[in-house]
């Protein structure tokens, strides 16, 4: 077997991995949604629903599907969101996945932005840390650090939205944009500010000091010493040689970084009245809504798996030393 069958072997195998998880997510996700309290007519019909009689009220059941046996009505949610039909919202009266298609973007942008900035600045930090090592200013950081790695996400976003929104005006307290300025970038960016700051401090340091202990422990390792010996300077040695060779596993802590910056920033979200994904939710489980809340679970699973499967068919791609070994054993 050659090298591109394993590489062709060893993604199809990953790939179906992730299908039978996906798979095994479905079967939870609607087990549970329809475990849980609650009549999806009362959540679709509302107040309506008391002024229907029996039989108006089991013509609405058959047209809802809710009269099916549990594996009928599983195997048909299933083979529509196969095709991409979520169904329909209780909420909204609408399809899903057209409700959805409206604030996806909103959570896109805080989570990517977020995302960006937390590793951006995560790996300046962790280099700054590794680079003065046991100094002051390292010791400074990490103390720092923990302090507002240790501040939850939800209690800091309403310290910054009484301080900058509510006693100094300076930034709107939430939403997306102002009232008649949907198109306006630079009011979403300014609407931004305090929620990407909140998730910015909730997640930076955790991942800088990961950094740091990963390029500490490499410089621990022979060939640094070897080219101390040379004279290369320190910051040298950890741009150009200690971190491309810790890649693999930054890229590894980036999706694992991907479902916490995600449900930090549901939370976030929920806190400034941010309408996106997060919002979506509560207001989808406040309601009973259980179509979009099963659409929006299978959505962030499906997000969480796709990220992790490419960070690791990456990761050992760049680093031959992780590469393929489960394929080898089962060749053997």
């Amino acid at each position: 077997m050659n090298q591109t069958q394993k590489k062709t072997e060893y993604i199809l195998r990953k790939t179906g991995q992730m299908l039978l998880v996906l798979f095994l997510l479905s079967v939870i996700v609607f087990t549970l949604a329809r475990l849980c309290p609650g009549d999806p007519l009362r959540a679709y019909y509302g107040d309506g629903l008391d002024r229907m009689n029996e039989q108006q009220k089991e013509l609405a059941r058959d047209k809802l599907g809710l009269n099916d046996s549990f594996p009928v009505q599983y195997a048909r949610w299933a083979g529509e969101l196969v095709h991409g039909d979520l169904g329909i919202s209780y909420k909204y009266k609408r399809p899903v996945t057209e409700v959805i298609g409206n604030v996806w973007r909103n959570t896109l942008t805080l989570g990517g932005l977020s995302f960006l900035l937390t590793f951006l600045l995560a790996i300046w930090l962790g280099r700054l840390c590794a680079l003065r090592e046991n100094t002051w200013t390292d010791r400074i950081l990490c103390r720092l650090g923990v302090v507002s790695g240790s501040i939850p996400a939800f209690f800091l976003a309403l310290l910054l939205i009484l301080l900058f929104a509510v006693n100094l005006r300076i930034f709107p307290t939430g939403g997306a944009y102002s009232l008649g300025h949907a198109e306006d970038l630079a009011d979403r960016l300014w609407h931004l500010v305090l929620p990407v700051t909140v998730m910015v401090l909730g997640h930076l340091w955790y991942y800088a000091y990961m950094i740091r202990n990963k390029l500490l422990e490499e410089t621990r390792k022979d060939y640094v010493m070897l080219c101390k010996a040379q004279g290369i300077p320190r910051g040298r040695i950890l741009r150009h040689y200690c971190f491309r060779n810790i890649l693999p596993s930054l890229l590894v802590i980036m999706a694992i970084a991907v479902p916490h910056i995600l449900g930090g920033t549901y939370v976030v979200e929920m806190v400034f009245a941010y309408p996106g994904l997060g919002t979506l939710s509560f207001e989808s489980a406040l309601y009973k809504d259980y179509n979009m809340l099963m659409a929006l679970c299978m959505l962030t699973g499906a997000v969480v798996l796709v990220c992790n499967l490419l960070a690791q068919i990456i990761s050992e791609f760049i680093d031959p030393r992780m590469q393929y070994e489960t394929i080898e054993e089962v060749s053997a």
